[in-house]
């Protein structure tokens, strides 16, 4: 008898991604509300934070005052990565595959999940800088008015918005290289209804 599994359509691997304070993190919750399975590679960043490898690596480039009590401080590595290109391409050259791997992995889980999710889901904050779109079959970026995205990046403490905004693609930019973009100028719910939507064309196929 034939597995049932190996007649379903694919599920749609999916990255999303989106300018600092646009939505992305209320996003990714509302896919996987609405049938998604998801995964944050910030969420995965910080579960490598707190990997001993990953500590040593890092308290072996900058000194131990980069994980005091030998818990991995964020702040203290973004400091030094952050002051020379030549140390944000060391951490980027260590962190990155590993997530990759993590990535893999969940896209595996997904393909074997017994319902199938409606998509599965990567939110990748340097989707198109990194140039990994080609890596999925779609991509959504989130945006959302100016005064908006500012009043949510001061509301969470970025002191660094600019310098961070900086590393970044204009959010127009990410727009018009998504395949889906979704406006985040109203509530949650509207949010929702829009994702939905996207969901919806994804599970049409091409």
């Amino acid at each position: 008898m034939s597995d049932p599994r190996a007649e379903q359509a694919p599920v749609p691997f999916v990255g999303l991604t989106g300018g600092l304070g646009a939505g992305k993190s209320t996003a990714l919750a509302a896919l996987q509300r609405l049938g998604a399975m998801t995964l944050s590679t910030d969420a995965v960043v910080h579960e490598l934070y707190e990997s001993d490898e990953v500590r040593d690596l890092v308290v072996e480039r900058w000194g131990p005052e980069v994980a005091p009590g030998g818990v991995v401080d964020r702040s203290a590595v973004a400091r030094r990565a952050f002051a020379h290109p030549d140390e944000r391409a060391w951490l980027e050259q260590m962190l990155w595959p590993r997530v990759g791997a993590r990535v893999v992995a969940f896209r595996q889980e997904a393909e074997q999940h017994d319902p199938p999710p409606r998509a599965a889901v990567v939110e990748t904050p340097l989707l198109f800088e990194a140039g990994m779109e080609a890596a999925y079959d779609a991509t959504i970026a989130i945006t959302a008015p100016e005064d908006v995205r500012a009043a949510r990046a001061a509301a969470r403490g970025h002191a660094a918005v600019d310098e961070r905004a900086s590393r970044q693609l204009s959010q127009e930019e990410k727009a018009a290289r998504a395949t889906y973009s979704v406006v985040n100028d109203g509530d949650v719910e509207q949010l929702e209804q829009k994702l939905s939507a996207v969901l919806v064309t994804l599970s049409a196929g091409p």
